[in-house]
């Protein structure tokens, strides 16, 4: 059962935070009944999430086995069975995408929207460049889209758009960290799409996605109707925390050599860590502190 657990890769869950933004912009984070149906999305995007990666890692096994760190995985390294991958992965799909519509049916779709999207990379689109890193991008969206139908609240344009294009930096970073570690000999026989991106191309797509993130961030931040609904102009102060993630993201995704993930080297950073404590601790003072003055008041 270890091996199961560990090839679920439970530190890949921190993704399904997005699943809770809906709710924190919403000002609904206090209310009892919207954060129980929040969480519980979020514990069915972690569900189908791991279905997704027990998936690709048994249809990877092969190439995992050649890669300086991903032969270690259980499946690739024979400590998990494949048939016993497959029954985990079917039981998660469902149990997801069923408890997705006991939600409600726009949580089921966009469940089972996830796993096809995922379906889709695995077999063939993750092999195409810059294709594989819409589709990453697109499950970020889905689970932004999965927490505002769970709790039946309008998402702002401008609020998805910053999510979709803060995955598709994720994902640039990740093709980045990616390359830099391994050789261009081994490119192809640790992921094929590698052999197709280019490690300078990416670091001006970087740049201009971090850009791009910025302006729609500061742009969600100042809009009449985040304005409207927050009462204050001051949630734009939060803008250089994003600034200061993007930065040490691309820090970190460029002197990293080693071939752990990005996500894994994220989560144990002390500083990037620590801005986003900071980020969400003034978003929830911003966005909260008028409601909590009224009461007071």
């Amino acid at each position: 059962m270890m091996m199961l657990f560990r090839a679920m890769r439970p530190v890949q869950w921190v993704k399904n935070v997005f699943v809770l933004a809906p709710l924190v912009f919403s000002k609904q984070l206090t209310a009892t009944e919207p954060l129980k149906v929040s969480l519980l999305v979020f514990g069915l995007f972690c569900f189908v999430s791991s279905a997704v990666y027990l998936l690709n890692d048994i249809q990877d096994r092969e190439l995992d086995a050649r890669h300086p760190v991903k032969k270690n995985r259980p499946i690739a390294s024979g400590k998990l069975s494949v048939q016993m991958a497959w029954v985990a992965m079917i039981f998660l799909s469902v149990a997801s995408i069923t408890g997705g519509f006991w939600i409600n049916p726009s949580v089921g779709l966009t469940l089972a929207g996830y796993l096809f999207l995922n379906i889709m990379y695995t077999h063939g689109l993750k092999r195409v460049a810059y294709v594989d890193i819409t589709c990453i991008a697109l499950g970020f969206l889905l689970r932004v889209a999965a927490g505002g139908f769970a709790i039946e609240v309008h998402l702002s344009i401008w609020l998805l758009l910053c999510t979709f294009m803060l995955a598709s930096l994720l994902g640039l970073g990740k093709r980045k960290h990616e390359l830099e570690s391994v050789s261009s000999d081994n490119a192809s026989y640790t992921r094929a799409v590698l052999a197709h991106y280019r490690s300078h191309h990416i670091d001006w797509v970087l740049r201009i996605a971090a850009f791009v993130t910025t302006g729609l961030y500061i742009a969600y931040t100042v809009s009449p109707s985040t304005v409207k609904q927050f009462q204050t102009l001051h949630l734009v102060w939060t803008a250089p925390f994003v600034l200061m993630g993007l930065w040490r993201y691309f820090v970190l995704v460029t002197r990293v050599t080693d071939a752990q993930s990005p996500t894994d080297t994220m989560v144990r950073d002390p500083l990037f860590v620590s801005n986003i404590v900071a980020w969400a601790i003034m978003v929830g003072l911003i966005v909260y502190w008028h409601g909590l003055t009224s009461m007071v008041g």
